[in-house]
């Protein structure tokens, strides 16, 4: 029987680190790991949507986990993302992460091309079997994917012993409360209801907006932990006020995130690639009040 309590707790979403010119910044990688791991996250989600992983080359995603890997050193839990456009690509990444020794893989659906489930079932397996011995994870994103996690796919891949849970970034709690019934361990998808979803019996929470605010998320998983669910809604309405301001930008929210923790915590990330929208100069009122919020909170909750 596999031991999953180390999945329980809050899991940032890597963001994508980059230089001046655009290129992957290793050095950023690494300090950016390095910030997570002294805020005290539970792990890290390496590659997927805030790593802008559909812009990054296969070569570029190997390095990023590696670095981060190398960086985090077993101190906190690695989950992969390793989903590509081909089912080749998406081996590839599976067997690298697996040689890596993290702890779990994760992959989205096909995307562009309408697929069948039996189509989906096989491509998520045949990325499983190039990582045999490591935990996978259904990334069910609907809104972006074009493509819904329902119960009889569900099942399907539970034939897979590796099948462990799913990151659910449907907006339905109700989704949260699907999936666990059908015995697999949730992650919260969703920011904004990170709180119902932990009362929905996720386990814990993978979220793009974790990196800007970490103890405050933590903070809301200890206290759902607790018993004190009640206590935490105060907090979950200013983090959600908070990415409703962000969100607000003409630029990228993942360029607005990476501003932010620069401002708050001194670590440059760098912007974002195009075609995401980099910050324009009015954005940045939104992304020094944005900061502000956050420490606030910060000083009012911790």
């Amino acid at each position: 029987m596999k031991d999953l309590t180390k999945y329980q707790g809050i899991f940032p979403a890597f963001y994508a680190c980059y230089d001046e010119q655009g290129n992957i910044s290793l050095e950023r990688v690494r300090a950016l790991t390095e910030y997570f791991v002294n805020k005290g996250v539970t792990g890290l989600y390496v590659g997927g949507s805030s790593g802008e992983c559909i812009y990054h080359s296969v070569a570029e995603r190997k390095l990023v986990l590696e670095n981060v890997a190398s960086q985090a050193a077993g101190r906190i839990v690695i989950i992969a993302h390793v989903a590509c456009n081909n089912t080749a690509d998406s081996m590839e990444l599976a067997a690298h992460a697996e040689s890596l020794d993290v702890d779990a893989i994760a992959a989205i659906p096909p995307i562009y091309f309408k697929l069948p489930d039996r189509a989906i079932a096989k491509y998520w397996n045949d990325i499983s079997s190039a990582a045999p011995h490591t935990d996978f994870i259904i990334y069910n994103i609907p809104q972006l994917a074009g493509v819904s996690l329902n119960k009889t796919l569900l099942r399907t891949m539970l034939q897979n012993p590796n099948v462990i849970g799913v990151k659910n970034s449907s907006m339905p709690v109700q989704d949260i409360e699907d999936w666990r019934d059908e015995g697999v361990i949730v992650f919260n998808g969703p920011d904004e209801q990170l709180l119902p979803g932990l009362t929905a019996g996720a386990v814990g929470g993978i979220g793009g907006t974790y990196g800007s605010m970490p103890c405050l998320y933590l903070k809301i998983f200890n206290l759902v932990k607790e018993g004190k669910a009640v206590e935490a809604l105060p907090i979950m309405d200013g983090c959600r006020s908070v990415i409703n301001l962000m969100c607000s930008a003409r630029g990228n929210l993942y360029a607005v995130l990476k501003a932010v923790i620069r401002i708050n915590e001194g670590i440059d990330a760098g912007s974002v690639r195009p075609p995401l929208m980099a910050l324009v100069p009015e954005d940045m009122a939104i992304v020094e009040e944005a900061a502000r919020r956050i420490k606030e909170l910060e000083a009012k909750f911790l």
